[in-house]
């Protein structure tokens, strides 16, 4: 029985599903390669031209503290360290979460080493964000933030660690205002799941294989499972984010004083989950999707997928049935 809740011929690139697909399987290594040189900036002699994909469980030893949904991380072969991760949401301590997780490669250089000079290789830390950073600034056009460690006059001391911060509701570019292979990155993300046939400004070799990647008709009836639960989860943990916004509004206007963001963040836990879910959904749904979940655990593992794409996939299906 196949229990599907898509109907786009091209996938949401915002799931976990989705995302991993394009960037963390060895298969699609040149499409995670010519995201990274276009969103980082690397040109010329500073061009990654291969990674070799590690285990995100390396970065930590608290996984219940992440907060971000997707991973990957990476090494290039000239040395330096990529970690690329997409939130949907905002944290409380966002940036001490960043500097905190960027230290772990840093950290594996000096273990890894027998003698070591305190020579260090490049650490890049990549956010995609699924929201802004200020209330009021989703207009601003900024979208890009690229924050190397500068003096007090702003000039650059050091280029070993680098943050990299993309705003995603802030990129409104239409198709004909596309110039740099960051802004079609960007509108791929943000439009992939809209599109019937693969534009004509994205049809260089590197868009025309994310396309044929990204094609749910050419899925297999596992991979169709796979993407439908993970769809699901998107669309349950959206409504519970925008239930959770309802909610903050109605007491600010009940009282006096403006919420704080913990206060907002704690409501999303407790009534967004709670009332979130898509309504509808069968009841008897939750044993079919736990057989099919291993089922598919098995399939993708026989066709080389990760063992963090296999879990994190297992992860969003079963969690999409957890939360009354």
């Amino acid at each position: 029985m196949n229990f599907s809740f898509f109907s786009e011929r091209y996938i949401n690139p915002l799931t976990v599903f989705g995302i991993n697909r394009l960037f963390n399987t060895e298969s699609n290594k040149d499409l995670l390669i010519d995201f990274l040189n276009a969103i980082i900036g690397l040109t010329d002699n500073n061009h990654i031209c291969d990674v070799q994909l590690l285990k995100p469980e390396q970065l930590d030893t608290m996984e219940i503290d992440r907060n971000s949904v997707f991973d990957v991380y990476c090494k290039t072969k000239r040395g330096e360290y990529v970690i690329v991760e997409m939130y949907n949401e905002p944290a409380i301590f966002f940036w001490d979460r960043k500097f905190f997780y960027s230290a772990f490669p840093i950290r594996d250089q000096i273990l890894s080493r027998k003698k070591w000079n305190f020579k260090l290789d490049a650490v890049y830390a990549v956010g995609l964000l699924c929201f802004c950073f200020c209330d009021g600034q989703e207009d601003d056009g900024c979208y890009l933030h690229k924050v190397p460690l500068k003096d007090m006059e702003a000039q650059a001391i050091h280029e070993k660690l680098t943050y990299v911060f993309v705003e995603l509701p802030k990129f409104k570019k239409k198709e004909t205002e596309l110039k740099t292979q960051l802004d079609k990155w960007l509108y791929v993300l943000d439009n992939l799941s809209e599109f019937e046939k693969q534009p004509t400004v994205l049809s260089s070799k590197i868009f025309h294989k994310l396309f044929q990647v990204a094609d749910t008709t050419k899925f297999t009836s596992d991979e169709t499972q796979a993407y439908s639960f993970s769809e699901k989860y998107y669309l349950d943990y959206i409504n519970s984010i925008r239930t959770a916004e309802e909610a903050g509004k109605r007491k600010s206007e009940h009282e006096d004083h403006e919420l704080t963001f913990e206060e907002v963040y704690c409501m999303g836990y407790n009534n967004g989950y709670k009332y979130g879910h898509v309504e509808g959904f069968q009841k008897g749904l939750s044993h079919g999707i736990e057989m099919v979940t291993r089922r598919t655990a098995q399939v993708m593992k026989q066709q080389g997928y990760s063992d963090e794409t296999i879990t994190l996939v297992k992860q969003a299906s079963l969690n999409a049935t957890d939360h009354p």
